[in-house]
């Protein structure tokens, strides 16, 4: 699905990334969401490589990463950990500074990249999420309904591993239905629909996305709550896009929101739902287009 990429496995300190590395120019790495794997970038991709070096990789127990242990505190799951892992690999594939692009908890590792390595991130971009912190200090009956799963999935292993175990394919066809403008998954390209059943459908796997979960509700936030008490933000320039038919557009006044987290920041929200690289290629490709274009000339 991504025509003259090189598929790659790629240690950074003893997890191992599979990724898909293409094009030429100034690099940039897209990170993708739950539940899926980078493939839910094959419609972005190809384009972005006429113009840029990019970097796809699956997130440490997605797709057909690395599934480590995630300790008592869920800390290998952290969004800290998962950004030292994205960084770690653009540093072995010779990338010193770079763009970042992430959708979902894709998106949550950018936001934690930006703040843990300004460093190395030119800019960022974060399609369809809101501050993890902001979720979980505004919970009302919308959210509850709506990110079920957020809550569901925290729970104590083995329940939600075994309840999704029992049948992971409707479970995430259901979810990704769910979660699109038109409450189907036609937006999604059949190939791709197969390739996230087949990695999910892992019982590693579904562990491994449930730590994700789990290291958002607790960890990460004591993360956060450090950021926030010393006046931390986003320093480079910042693209949030997000679905106008989605929870998050319905739910958020996204901009206001990111303004208190980011100083040089843009967005606008699109004609989808959660998932605009999928529902919306052309306008979410332009957008990114657009964005990388001026900050990175």
């Amino acid at each position: 699905m991504f025509p003259g990429f090189e598929e790659r496995d790629i240690d950074v300190d003893g997890v191992t990334l599979r990724g898909a590395v293409g094009g030429d120019g100034p690099p940039v790495i897209l990170l993708h969401g739950y539940p899926q794997s980078h493939v839910m970038w094959h419609r972005i991709a190809p384009r972005l490589a006429e113009t840029y070096t990019v970097v796809a990789p699956d997130l440490r127990g997605y797709g057909d990463s690395s599934r480590p242990d995630a300790g008592a505190d869920h800390a290998e799951y952290s969004k800290r950990a998962m950004a030292a892992d994205q960084v770690t690999l653009m540093r072995t594939l010779g990338y010193e500074r770079f763009a970042v692009v992430g959708h979902d908890r894709g998106a949550r590792v950018g936001h934690r990249m930006a703040l843990d390595h300004p460093e190395a991130v030119s800019a960022v971009a974060l399609l369809d999420i809101v501050p993890t912190r902001h979720v979980y200090d505004h919970v009302d009956r919308d959210l509850a309904y709506s990110y079920y799963h957020w809550f569901f999935l925290t729970r104590p292993a083995p329940l939600p591993e075994r309840l999704i175990g029992a049948d992971p394919a409707f479970f995430l066809r259901t979810l990704l239905g769910s979660w699109t403008a038109d409450g189907s998954i036609d937006a999604f390209d059949p190939v791709a629909v197969a390739e996230y059943e087949r990695c999910f459908s892992d019982p590693e796997s579904i562990h491994a996305t449930c730590e994700d979960y789990r290291a958002g509700s607790s960890i990460d936030l004591e993360h956060d709550a450090v950021d926030a008490a010393a006046g931390h933000h986003i320093t480079c320039p910042a693209l949030v896009l997000w679905g106008n038919r989605g929870f998050v557009g319905r739910h958020y006044d996204v901009l206001d929101i990111w303004s208190r987290y980011a100083h040089n920041l843009r967005g606008s929200g699109l004609d989808s739902g959660h998932f605009p690289a999928e529902e919306a290629p052309v306008e979410t490709l332009a957008e990114i287009q657009a964005f990388l274009t001026d900050v990175l000339s």
